[in-house]
């Protein structure tokens, strides 16, 4: 039997992802608890605590899921399956990037948290974009900073697909996550190699 703290954090998580950030509080949790803000604030005294709690629940998720993928030997298929990976708990916890700039703005905690992840990533994609030019599957860089810039163009579409499901479909639904999936992947297609492009093909496949 969950906790009554894993409860509260189960029915705001679904609430907000369902009614957004603006429209619950406290309150709105008790409520649809069915038990007394004083119990709720016995757990967490602020709305805020509750969202840093879900967003550590989200980081811990997929460093999870991730450590599945570092078996993977074919560079594309661990791109695609990190992607896919990112994309589907993204899509457990959505209201945080349907309200990214918000929770941004307002809490520190989580903010400096996201820019040293944000860090790590760009470090981890600099590394893998190096073997792959080095392997001969992506081309030289011709402009300055190229690379640097194609990882902040997946970044951005990472951070911000939710919103565009959002906004262009009534419902987000979980094959959202393959359309996206594949439009994200495919910002490294037009820097690959003949050789990269045919094996990026294959492992694509595979995975969306």
């Amino acid at each position: 039997m969950k906790k009554t703290k894993e409860i509260i954090l189960d029915t705001s998580l679904s609430l907000f992802n369902s009614l957004g950030l603006a429209k619950v509080t406290l309150r709105t949790i008790a409520q649809k608890m069915e038990i007394s803000q004083g119990n709720l604030n016995y757990h967490f005294k602020k709305r805020e605590d509750i969202i840093e709690a879900l967003y550590f629940q989200l980081v811990g998720n997929i460093d999870k899921s991730m450590a599945n993928n570092t078996q993977l030997q074919n560079p594309f298929e661990l791109l695609a399956n990190i992607s896919k990976t990112l994309m589907t708990n993204f899509y457990e916890y959505r209201f945080f990037l349907l309200d990214f700039a918000q929770i941004m703005r307002e809490n520190e905690k989580i903010k400096g948290h996201y820019m040293e992840l944000s860090k790590q990533r760009e470090t981890q994609f600099s590394v893998l974009f190096e073997s792959l030019v080095k392997h001969g599957l992506m081309r030289e860089e011709i402009l300055p900073d190229e690379y640097k810039n194609l990882y902040k163009r997946i970044q951005i579409l990472g951070d911000f697909w939710i919103s565009d499901a959002e906004i262009l479909n009534s419902k987000i639904t979980k094959k959202s996550i393959s359309t996206y999936g594949v439009i994200l992947s495919q910002a490294i297609f037009p820097y690959l190699t003949v050789i990269g492009q045919k094996e990026y093909t294959a492992a694509i496949g595979e995975v969306f």
